[in-house]
């Protein structure tokens, strides 16, 4: 017995090409636009994400690292690793609690969050230039409810 296959709904095409655009995003030219800096110190994506948590999180438990990225404390601890062999981050015992390991920008780790947030926004003006004030505005207000919506999705109640 065949059994008809069925056509993907609005909702499924939309969400592959959300999908789609959001892979084109990542692409190697996108990416390398707003990571070179990252990757010229030999620093990986994953590396530079936990720099950018440390410095919006200063003295953060690494178990909170790791429950930010959905990964084992096994994983951030590689990370971190890597990182303090960089000089970019130190470990310290948290307070209140000396076997929990807190995590602090170092000076150079802080000079190269900086840095690379500055590269990152010039990169993203220079994109934004090549789009409408109109289409900007579209662009932000449909990414707030995309990162809304996620959040929801998720479980989150916006905290």
């Amino acid at each position: 017995m065949l059994t008809a296959r069925r056509r993907p709904t609005g909702l499924a095409v939309e969400a592959q090409r959300l999908l789609d655009l959001l892979n084109a995003l990542g692409s190697t030219t996108f990416r390398q636009l707003l990571w070179q800096r990252a990757s010229e110190l030999d620093l990986t994506f994953a590396q530079s994400q936990v720099l950018f948590f440390v410095g919006d999180h200063p003295r953060c438990p690494m178990g909170d690292v790791a429950k930010a990225f959905g990964v084992t404390l096994p994983a951030i601890t590689h990370i971190v690793d890597r990182l303090e062999e960089k000089s970019f981050v130190t470990r310290g015992a948290a307070p209140g609690d000396r076997r929990v390991y807190a995590l602090a920008l170092t000076a150079a780790g802080r000079a190269l969050v900086d840095e690379i947030h500055t590269i990152q926004t010039r990169a993203m003006r220079h994109v934004l230039t090549q789009m409408s004030l109109s289409d900007r505005r579209q662009l932000l207000k449909g990414l707030e409810a995309l990162v809304g919506a996620a959040a929801l999705a998720s479980g989150e109640n916006g905290a």
